[in-house]
């Protein structure tokens, strides 16, 4: 995002907030699209964002909903019943029920348990309609049932007059740098595949797959994604070309098209340490294997003041939020010049898991303003109270 850009935005939004670049989201599916088979389906899992759900209806084919409350977001929004793949390892049957008797018979049910397949069958024969269910192999935890459980299932599939088992659903992990481990998971998903047709007489028609692609977040590291993608892709075209491929993706999907601004709202030396204070904190900012700031994120640094010399040696800065507590720690030892209050920190790569992850209630400080960067408009999703305040519009022109 340039500084044009930002400055925009700060010119009618309080920090801190996040802001979600439309344009740079839809282009990221767009590649994905471009790089994978065409037997391949996008399932966006909305856990990683649901402030983007909207903006891509036209552009992924499914998403991966996993509790009531992105159900109802869903529904508010206008979702079609037949982009919805509702996962979860917890599903309540009043929900369920509810859901079943306004469905259409076009969304897909995710089988965890052998209480959720009764749960599903009860349900389906009270209501005398379809549904449409995968059954979520285990990879050896809470998630899913084990080989054994799920062959059952098929083995005894007659006795399920409503239901349409479709196919298998796995996922074993996220920010997977290995095309060796994904490898394996292919081979043993295509062998069991294999398994249930030659002994139950089952064609596996979908397989939903969780590949867990990785997210460079730091600085100093580097994932050269081009060849890792086109490594996947080969291993998917190894699978049956008959059969739909669906991909569940939600990091590395979203996390491009996000941006957390957040503003320095004090400076302190402690014991010859230097301390820059922020409005945001670690309650927002989320990064997967961040632990106390030992990694620095991808970040720049707005101000309006003028640069310091260039022979003046750079400051060390320990860059803390502003929750009550020493784990708020962003940056450790950041080496710049002069931070002064009133300095932008711009983090890149906040587009998923940070909006709906971080522990936003901690202290009850204010939620952070949430704005959908547009090719010709600035749209306000969330606003706290204080830029409520000053009775920001939806709709900013660009």
């Amino acid at each position: 995002m340039d500084h044009k850009m930002i400055k925009k935005i700060l010119n009618h939004y309080q920090t801190p907030l996040y802001c979600f670049d439309i344009r740079r989201l839809k282009d990221r599916i767009h590649y994905f699209r471009s790089v994978f088979p065409e037997n391949v389906r996008l399932c966006y899992a909305a856990k990683a964002n649901t402030f983007i759900l909207k903006e891509i209806t036209e552009d992924v084919d499914f998403y991966e909903i996993c509790s009531p409350g992105e159900m109802d977001i869903c529904e508010r929004l206008n979702i079609p019943k037949q982009k919805i793949v509702l996962s979860g390892v917890y599903k309540e049957k009043k929900d369920l029920q509810r859901l079943i008797e306004h469905d259409d018979e076009t969304a897909v049910y995710t089988v965890e348990s052998l209480q959720q397949l009764l749960m599903l069958v009860e349900i389906s024969l009270n209501c005398q309609r379809l549904i449409h269910v995968i059954i979520r192999l285990s990879s050896g935890n809470q998630f899913g049932v084990d080989q054994e459980c799920l062959r059952y299932i098929i083995e005894n599939r007659q006795h399920y007059p409503y239901l349409h088992i479709k196919g298998i659903q796995y996922f074993s992990g996220t920010q997977k740098h290995s095309l060796q481990r994904i490898k394996k998971e292919i081979t043993m998903l295509t062998d069991l595949i294999s398994k249930l047709q030659q002994l139950y007489q089952f064609e596996t028609e979908v397989l939903e797959y969780g590949p867990g692609l990785p997210v460079d977040y730091f600085l100093g590291s580097h994932f050269d994604e081009e060849p890792y993608l086109e490594g996947f892709s080969q291993l998917l075209r190894q699978l049956n070309p008959k059969m739909e491929i669906v991909l569940e993706i939600g990091r590395s999907l979203a996390a491009c098209c996000g941006y957390y601004l957040t503003k320095v709202v004090d400076v302190k030396t402690n014991r010859d340490e230097n301390y820059a204070i922020v409005d945001g904190g670690i309650h927002h900012l989320v990064y997967y294997g961040q632990s106390m700031a030992m990694k620095t994120p991808q970040y720049e640094l707005i101000r309006d003041h003028e640069e310091i010399a260039h022979d003046q040696l750079p400051e060390k800065w320990n860059i803390c939020g502003s929750l009550c507590t020493i784990n708020d720690i962003l940056i450790k030892q950041l080496a710049v010049n002069e931070l002064k209050i009133d300095d932008i920190f711009v983090f890149a790569n906040t587009g998923a898991y940070c909006p709906t992850e971080g522990i936003s209630l901690f202290l009850t400080r204010d939620l952070p303003d949430i704005v959908l960067i547009k090719d010709e408009y600035l749209q306000s999703v969330r606003l706290s109270k204080k830029t409520s305040f000053f009775n920001q519009p939806y709709y900013t022109d660009l």
